[in-house]
């Protein structure tokens, strides 16, 4: 394993304990951002910004490496990416690109498919409505 891959694993991984100090710390400080399409977040101010508004509208975020590979500074991960918030999850296809200089992340830009985003919503919400209706007749 290549110690860039070992910074991507630790970052995602201080994400998904919701440690974002711990994660913005493995970025350098003109570390870019991107979700494509959306805006990038330029600067680990700018990226603390978005991830702690994040943190605030999740209580979970868990990442399901399925594929993880680097040529030299560049790394390369295919996952799921699952959203909690409550009861509520959505597991969606993400791929992202990170490149490493120094250890540290100076760019980080995930894609995604909107439509099966949307999608993995739509299905966190329906497995909450049927939990929820489920729980109600049980009560009965």
């Amino acid at each position: 394993m290549t110690s860039e891959i070992e910074v991507v694993q630790r970052f995602l991984g201080r994400l998904q304990e919701m440690d974002v100090e711990g994660a913005v710390a493995l970025c350098a400080d003109d570390v870019v951002y991107q979700n494509v399409p959306l805006p990038a977040a330029r600067g680990r101010k700018a990226v603390r910004r978005q991830l702690k508004a994040m943190t605030k509208l999740g209580t979970g975020f868990e990442v399901q490496m399925r594929n993880i590979a680097a040529n030299g500074p560049v790394v390369l991960t295919e996952r799921v990416d699952v959203l909690r918030r409550g009861s509520f999850a959505m597991e969606f296809w993400v791929c992202g690109t990170f490149e490493v200089e120094g250890g540290k992340i100076v760019l980080w830009r995930d894609y995604f498919d909107w439509p099966t985003f949307l999608a993995a919503g739509v299905r966190g919400a329906g497995r909450v409505a049927r939990q929820a209706v489920a729980t109600r007749r049980a009560a009965r």
